[in-house]
């Protein structure tokens, strides 16, 4: 069975589930939660729900959020590879959440920072496996070298390699050269335009398939599409009520990655990404709450 690894932020998310519009200076009533959260540990764990073989390798703290993390993914299904950092505690990100389900971040990232070359499992370099990197720890200048030692790792051993860009807001200019030679890079709308300059999504993809073999745009409530620079492929979202986004982007890709290297097609992988991140919606958090 293929094994996807998952390179990538672990994190606890403080989600304030806001009950109207923000008063800045003032207070605004909010349901506040602690959860886990982080991109990659997300993705890990909607992966092993999809019924995946999954790794994740990162960074936590040597502390209560960093044991309760490893716990909570294991009893997930995920096989946890996460060094421990003496130094820094586990990344946080403060999730604001609004009335409507939309939601605005604030991360810290903590043990993220520290990530290593040396936080890198041998064993885990396998042909025919598939190395997944979540984009926050590709976008950081301190976990950057590690983030690039994996995917030369990857493609030296004959895995294949997928890279989801994670924030608009910080990709730059030359995002675009440090992931050449990725098989599958995963932008949402705004990821794609931004690295594009783009604003229509199908067009933005035929323009980033010039640069890799195949391109997934996520859109939303409009499901998503799938590019090889000469097919495109669009699959609507399932019609659900939205209680919170927040990971929806992550069940996404995990819906697609297992299907995938389970040998699917572009229409059936686009179709169980989309089923996986509608059921990420109508629940709270970022994370589901067992394999069952």
């Amino acid at each position: 069975m293929t094994r996807v690894v998952v390179l990538g932020d672990v994190m606890v998310d403080v989600v304030a589930r806001l009950s109207g519009p923000v008063a800045p200076g003032s207070d605004s009533p909010a349901r506040v939660a602690f959860q886990g959260g982080g991109q990659a540990a997300n993705t890990a764990a909607w992966l092993a729900v999809a019924g995946a073989r999954v790794a994740l390798v990162g960074r936590v703290g040597a502390d209560a959020a960093g044991r309760d993390a490893v716990d909570e993914l294991g009893a997930l299904g995920v096989e946890t590879r996460l060094a421990v950092d003496s130094q820094r505690s586990t990344g946080t990100c403060v999730v604001l959440v609004s009335p409507d389900g939309e939601r605005t971040m604030f991360p810290d990232a903590g043990a993220n920072g520290g990530l290593a070359a040396a936080d890198l499992p041998d064993d885990l370099f396998v042909a025919g496996d598939h190395l997944h990197v979540a984009g926050y720890a590709l976008l950081r200048p301190s976990s950057q070298p590690a983030v690039l030692t994996a995917c030369d790792r990857a493609r030296a051993a004959g895995m294949t390699v997928s890279v989801d860009p994670s924030s608009a807001a910080l990709l730059s200019d030359g995002f675009l050269q440090l992931v050449k030679g990725v098989d599958l890079v995963l932008p949402n709308e705004l990821e794609a335009e931004a690295l594009t300059g783009v604003s229509d999504p199908a067009a933005a993809a035929g323009v980033l398939a010039e640069s890799f073999a195949e391109v997934v745009v996520t859109l939303g409530e409009d499901g998503a599409l799938w590019t090889d620079g000469s097919g495109l492929v669009r699959v609507a979202a399932p019609a659900v009520d939205v209680v919170d986004t927040t990971g929806a982007g992550d069940a996404f890709a995990g819906g697609l990655l297992s299907a995938r290297v389970r040998g699917a097609g572009p229409e059936e992988a686009l179709e169980a990404g989309c089923a996986l991140a509608a059921r990420a919606v109508t629940v709270p958090g970022a994370r589901p709450v067992s394999s069952h």
